[in-house]
């Protein structure tokens, strides 16, 4: 199942006739968009000093914002239909905010960077819409964290706020005031995307290249299987505190900042960690991470049957040995692995449900959407969603 989806335009009128609604007449807004992600391959281990994959997508969150003169954020969700705000200076995580916690960490980060300075307490007037499916595994947070660090930026910082910040406030968030011990991939390609390219991101520095993303023949289809996963109810924390335990046991041996320092020729030194589930999760670890490398090369060469079978191998690793998929996964990806034309999928984000990619060949996309839907819905009863979208820049004012 597909569903069109508005243009910029009409989210930017439906934005500020709400806005007129809800928060009265104002100056005229600033209009902004920070994208959502996926990775094409390097699950799970940004937090384990790795090489990823991701590319910024066209689809994300946009957001008009307003200079008000009350002190206060003003801030409200077309999507969730929720309108509250909070006065200066910006008070601590509470969670019956819900969402209205991510500007607040935003914000408060930035400020305890030392900007915005000059016009601390100025009020904000901002309205949000994303047109990311809801839980999906798209990165929304991280979509919404930029999106505020952008909107921060031009209203608070004239423009001085080093890129690289923006991404941090977003992790800091994540990490300290939501406390889910993510890594950086998520805020990282969203602050840094750039059109028509994916990008090499090495975590243990962190710093990126870029690689173009053509698949000449072929599509990326993001396959939703409409199964929520909030990464705080699931076991996210889990698997990052066991690959921490397997790093302390390796240390013992070898002098290591991460597991992703480990290569191919060091594989059975994993035989030291004598629990066996722990030493899944290390292997998963250092296999992916050469998986990744292969998949640059195989997508540079435009070798799309090698980069396909790259992909599989991930996938099964996510499900045997990561142990991150769950039966909705499960049943889209064997779906989509089972077509003739697809060269290889695998889930994307940190998994629990969500969503996971295929590539496909171009002439075969139609077919590939029915005839997944179809066995997705035969074996679970829910009705998939399959997106196309395009490569695209990360957070910014969008000027036009």
């Amino acid at each position: 199942m597909t569903k069109a989806r508005e243009n910029k335009g009409q989210i930017l009128d439906r934005l500020s006739r709400v806005m007129d609604q809800k928060m009265g007449l104002g100056p005229e807004g600033k209009f902004f968009f920070a994208p959502s992600r996926i990775n094409l391959i390097g699950e799970h281990i940004d937090y384990n000093g790795g090489q990823v994959f991701p590319c910024a997508i066209t689809i994300g969150t946009y957001g008009l914002a307003r200079p008000n003169d009350l002190g206060k954020l003003r801030l409200g969700s077309l999507n969730l239909k929720t309108f509250g705000e909070v006065a200066y200076p910006l008070p601590d995580y509470d969670n019956q905010r819900g969402w209205i916690n991510y500007p607040i960490g935003v914000f408060r980060y930035l400020e305890d960077l030392g900007y915005g300075q000059e016009k601390k307490g100025q009020g904000l007037d901002i309205l949000i819409y994303g047109n990311i499916p809801n839980g999906a595994g798209l990165s929304s947070s991280s979509s919404i964290e930029l999106l505020f660090a952008v909107i921060f930026d031009h209203f608070l910082a004239g423009g001085k706020v080093d890129r690289m910040d923006m991404v941090r406030s977003g992790v800091w968030c994540e990490n300290e005031f939501f406390g889910l011990h993510t890594g950086i991939m998520d805020q990282y390609v969203i602050g840094f995307g750039k059109k028509d390219y994916a990008m090499v991101l090495d975590t243990s520095v962190p710093s990126h290249t870029y690689v173009p993303f053509e698949l000449k023949g072929a599509r990326i289809v993001i396959m939703n299987t409409r199964k929520p996963r909030a990464l705080k109810d699931s076991k996210y924390n889990e698997r990052r505190s066991e690959c921490e335990k397997a790093l302390n046991i390796l240390r013992k041996d070898r002098d290591i900042r991460h597991l992703c320092d480990l290569g191919k020729e060091d594989l059975p030194l994993l035989e030291k960690i004598r629990d066996t589930t722990m030493r899944k999760r290390a292997k998963y670890v250092v296999e992916e991470n050469i998986r990744v490398k292969e998949a640059v090369q195989a997508l540079k060469d435009q070798d799309l049957v090698k980069l396909g079978r790259i992909l599989r191998a991930g996938n099964k690793a996510l499900r045997e040995e990561y142990e991150v998929t769950g039966p909705e996964l499960d049943a889209i990806t064997g779906a989509a692995n089972a077509h003739p034309d697809c060269y290889g999928a695998r889930m994307t984000g940190a998994g629990f449900g969500g969503c996971a990619i295929a590539i496909v060949k171009e002439g075969a996309i139609e077919d590939f959407k029915a005839r997944v839907g179809s066995a997705y819905k035969k074996e679970t009863g829910r009705e998939g969603e399959f997106i196309i979208s395009e490569v695209g820049d990360g957070a910014r004012l969008i000027e036009e």
